[in-house]
């Protein structure tokens, strides 16, 4: 993962409407999210959020859509 001193950067690709909520590792860098939120009204970035917070056991509040909010694929800023 690109590591600076206080945040990680990934690119994860979301794949709404999902039969469960997980997240598969690619690489170090890159991630698929599968979620059964529709992307409606961002719900399923909001569910996105909450299950890269349970992965890298941190709160949601440190991880930002910083690209792709309404794409599949998004660059993800987690804050440390």
């Amino acid at each position: 993962m690109p590591i600076t001193s206080d945040r990680v950067k990934i690119i994860l690709k979301a794949k709404p409407n999902s039969r469960e909520n997980r997240i598969q590792k690619i690489d170090e860098s890159n991630f698929v999210a599968f979620v059964k939120e529709a992307p409606q009204q961002g719900k399923a970035n909001e569910a996105i959020i909450k299950l890269l917070a349970q992965y890298f056991k941190t709160s949601p509040l440190l991880i930002e859509i910083v690209s792709g909010r309404s794409s599949r694929t998004k660059i993800i800023i987690i804050h440390e």
